[in-house]
């Protein structure tokens, strides 16, 4: 069965899902390895500069002291060497090599900056690519998974909400992998860095700023935790928004038709808000966690101060010295600021992580079983066994032991009202669906026991609902064979009573339908979908309500062509208008998932009352249109279309 969303009382969403994200990361070992690299070299370099300003300030210092000693008169001199603890000769090196050791540490500095900007854009270029590869490989991952889902699953779950999975959440997740995740590492690096170096130059003051970590550390861990649900209510709620706009969106004409702008304006302004409620509340859970963390780190800084200002005071510590102190302290506070960041775009790839693993691991219905075998060319004897079939989560079988089979090249008719069961027999074909019970076979291969693609490849479907991709006439028509030539296709065109209409567009078969074959009406997109259909060449043919967007006179044209192509073919016809179906080999007519009368139009008027009332309903009236037709337009026409 297919998995669902969480239910209550189920665990919230934990980091398992960002562990598996991290994974894909090892598929590019090459451009991690650069960006990681050069992540510790400019964090290597950005460390050497405190020690190098310490180096300057000294120089300077130790300069003035020395020019200031030199100049008091002679007899002064040895004494303020020996207060300074310095001998004469320290004192003419500090005067002359003042400026060399200003010179040098500056330029050392320069070099260091440059090391320092040219692995930056080497870590921040290649951390993007990185996170763009695996964003590209998600996407594929989840488009791929959910074209196999079945169609149970795609009956319980909204089309805007797996959309907002593939763009939104992937998104969510690859910011964290390109920005989150190197900026969590550099923070690292550099606390790590910056604490060894002023355990081995100040001892007793590091001492003092150490407090300030775990307390820092406890409230990231709290934050991380309270703020993982609520991203996650955050991405349901977007879903929820994105799901009533692509609804919408689709069904504008629908909504002018109603004139029903203003309930669903409401409806989207509601969803808006508690989007907005929602975002509201995670600020307000952030806008705390910031100040706490300045107050944190000018609580450390405070005693920082005083016990520098102290040991400065007693000698023990120079201005250069201070002055490096001051500066690696900076690198403590600062990533103690970028985790703010770092925890916020970690629980949203957390929350997003989940939703994404949610679908990639959600169980299909109808799945390849372990040493399914490739079905054969068919020759197409369609066999049902006792098939009874209830969809998921409901008690209430569509069909009801069903049984009948149709022999190669026959033309079976579904008949029966809305909801009998018809289209549910012909999903069972192609296997959208397995039976619940029973078998459904195929020149006598169970069709749970042989691979989809091979089954699938060898059915020709159109289906009630009409659907054309972006692309042109020629594009759609090709849909399920890249490879036809253009005669071909115009032949598959020509038999659906297509090529005519397509002609008159000024590019033919090279014109845009536009989104869901908007520039086409609903006849037009019925012919390609059938044209389509006819160029696999398939030994088993489905109409399902085929006809069903066409005018009488095209359905006459189309249904004329197809009484040629059946012929060899076996076709399974689902028809509103019994006249479609009377030269069918067997009609079988259903009522509440049971099939109740089967035979030929000639038996049926005999032996079943049902079908009986569908012709007087139905049949008197398009057998009259239909031999004006026939007279109108000659088989021979069609033929030579």
């Amino acid at each position: 069965m297919y998995s669902k969303g969480r239910k209550p009382g189920q665990p919230k969403p934990g980091m398992g899902g960002l562990k598996r994200a991290l994974g894909y990361l090892r598929h590019y070992p090459r451009i991690m390895a650069i960006a990681y690299s050069a992540l510790a070299l400019a964090t290597l370099a950005q460390l050497a500069v405190p020690s190098l300003v310490r180096s300057i300030i000294d120089a300077v210092t130790n300069g003035v002291i020395a020019t200031q000693v030199l100049s008091a008169p002679a007899q002064a001199q040895p004494l303020m060497e020996q207060k300074l603890g310095l001998t004469h000769q320290q004192v003419l090196d500090n005067n002359n090599n003042a400026v060399l050791h200003l010179l040098i540490a500056a330029g050392a500095i320069m070099v260091f900056a440059v090391i320092r900007g040219v692995f930056s854009f080497l870590q921040s270029y290649n951390a993007e690519r990185l996170s763009q590869s695996v964003a590209f490989d998600l996407r594929n991952d989840l488009f791929a998974k959910i074209q196999r889902l079945s169609f149970s699953y795609h009956d319980h779950n909204q089309t805007g909400q797996l959309m907002i999975r593939a763009t939104d959440d992937v998104e969510k997740v690859r910011v964290f992998l390109g920005q989150g995740l190197l900026m969590a590492l550099s923070a690292l690096v550099l606390l790590l860095g910056t604490l060894i170096i002023l355990f081995t130059t100040n001892f007793q003051l590091t001492l003092v700023v150490l407090p300030v970590l775990p307390a820092s550390m406890i409230l990231f861990v709290v934050f991380g935790a309270v703020s993982r649900p609520l991203f996650s209510v955050v991405q349901k709620r977007l879903s929820a928004l994105n799901t009533l706009l692509q609804e919408n969106l689709a069904g504008v004409k629908v909504v002018k038709a109603f004139a029903r702008e203003p309930e669903e304006d409401l409806k989207f302004e509601q969803a808006a808000g508690e989007l907005m409620q929602q975002q509201i509340k995670v600020a307000r859970v952030f806008t705390f966690l910031f100040p706490m963390i300045f107050l944190i780190a000018n609580l450390g800084q405070g005693l920082v101060l005083f016990m520098g200002g102290s040991q400065i005071v007693e000698k023990t510590l120079t201005i250069g010295q201070w002055q490096q102190f001051s500066l690696y302290l900076a690198f403590i506070f600062f990533p103690m600021a970028q985790l703010g960041m770092i925890i916020s775009q970690m629980a949203q790839a957390v929350a997003s992580a989940a939703r994404i693993f949610e679908i990639v691991d959600a169980k299909s219905d109808v799945v390849d079983q372990p040493g399914a075998t490739t079905l054969p060319s068919i020759m197409g004897h369609v066999e049902f066994r006792n098939v009874t079939f209830s969809y998921p989560g409901s008690t209430q079988p569509v069909l009801s032991d069903v049984s009948f089979e149709a022999k190669p090249g026959q033309s079976i008719a579904l008949l029966g009202a809305t909801g009998s069961g018809k289209t549910t027999i012909i999903n069972l074909l192609p296997r959208f669906y397995d039976p619940t019970k029973g078998q459904v076979l195929i020149d006598g291969h169970d069709l749970r026991e042989v691979t989809l693609d091979s089954l699938r490849k060898q059915i020709g479907i159109v289906l009630q609902e009409t659907n054309l991709f972006t692309g042109t006439i020629r594009d759609n028509i090709a849909f399920g064979r890249t490879d036809a030539t253009q005669e071909e296709v115009i032949a598959a065109a020509k038999a659906a009573s297509a090529h005519d209409f397509i002609m008159e567009f000024p590019q033919g078969y090279d014109t845009p339908v536009g989104e869901q074959g908007s520039t086409l009406s609903g006849g037009q997109k019925q012919r390609i979908a059938i044209a389509r259909a006819l160029l696999l060449n398939p030994h088993l043919l489905v109409l399902d309500d085929s006809t069903s967007s066409v005018d009488l006179v095209t359905e006459y044209k189309i249904q004329q062509a197809l009484n040629l192509l059946m012929k060899n073919r076996t076709s399974f016809v689902i028809a509103q208008r019994i006249s479609t179906v009377l030269n069918a080999d067997l009609i079988l007519v259903l009522e509440r998932g049971a099939v109740v009368a089967r035979g030929t139009h000639e038996e049926l008027m005999e032996e079943s009352e049902i079908y009986a009332q569908i012709y007087q309903s139905q049949l008197v009236e398009d057998v009259q249109l239909t031999n004006q037709l026939a007279e109108q337009h000659p088989t021979n026409q069609l033929t030579e279309v």
